[in-house]
């Protein structure tokens, strides 16, 4: 079994695979990071390695609870990866992306793959049939978006999401959400359609915390699978293990 460690800007992840099988997964705040792995232990006693992203902020100590334990593999630009990685600056590029990148490889192999993780930040990603990561592209969530709109400002709320029912907002908290959801929604679609222009034969992966919200309302055709990520981190680990 392998543990698989997903710090994100906002929660801390754990999910358990046996070989490529998802069995469980828990969502938390990084101060709880040692009650949760206690438990875990307790649940899964056979977990042997661990692989561990980190885009948030992992202390030393929260580390050395799971290296003290497993055999750990903690991701980063020198790891060995199941694709050629063409990104120019190799070394700040998101774990987060690159786990994403391996989830494509492993699933759609041969075929153009685009991933857009819709998360705090919304990415787009994309491999080629080739095996080639290329790059993409880094915009703010939806989150961020609702954020920078109360922030910013003298006078507008700090909304949470909700689906707008007209593109015309008639009232103040309506016109938030026809901005920055619908607005969310056409930067996506307009994306897809883009690369969709240069590459006909693509396949695209939504996925992230806002995936299922924003999927339903996307003009184009998409796989959504909000275990993505950590499908990839998974493969990752079972590809440094042979």
């Amino acid at each position: 079994m392998n543990l698989i460690v997903d710090v994100g800007n906002t929660f801390v992840k754990f999910a358990v695979f046996d070989n490529d099988e998802l069995i469980h997964k828990v969502s938390f705040k990084i101060e709880d990071f040692k009650k949760h792995y206690k438990s875990l232990r307790k649940e899964f006693s056979d977990i042997e390695s661990a692989i561990i992203s980190s885009v948030g902020r992992l202390t030393k100590k929260q580390r050395e609870i799971i290296e003290e334990d497993l055999n750990v593999l903690e991701l980063n630009h020198k790891t060995k990866l199941p694709f050629e990685n063409k990104y120019k600056t190799p070394k700040t590029l998101g774990v987060d992306r690159i786990a994403l990148a391996s989830a494509s490889v492993k699933q759609f192999p041969d075929r153009n793959v685009l991933i857009i993780d819709a998360g705090t930040c919304i990415t787009y990603d994309f491999v080629t049939k080739k095996n080639s990561y290329l790059g993409g592209a880094i915009s703010p969530g939806i989150r961020i978006r609702y954020q920078a709109l109360h922030n910013l400002t003298a006078n507008l709320p700090l909304l949470e999401k909700n689906q707008p029912k007209t593109i015309i907002g008639n009232t103040t908290e309506s016109s938030i959400h026809s901005g920055v959801i619908i607005g969310a929604i056409k930067e996506i679609d307009g994306v897809i359609d883009q690369y969709r222009s240069k590459y006909q034969d693509l396949t695209v992966i939504l996925t992230g915390g806002d995936a299922n919200f924003l999927s339903n309302q996307l003009k184009n055709s998409i796989f959504a699978n909000s275990n993505f990520l950590l499908e990839g981190l998974n493969f990752i680990l079972e590809f440094n293990s042979k």
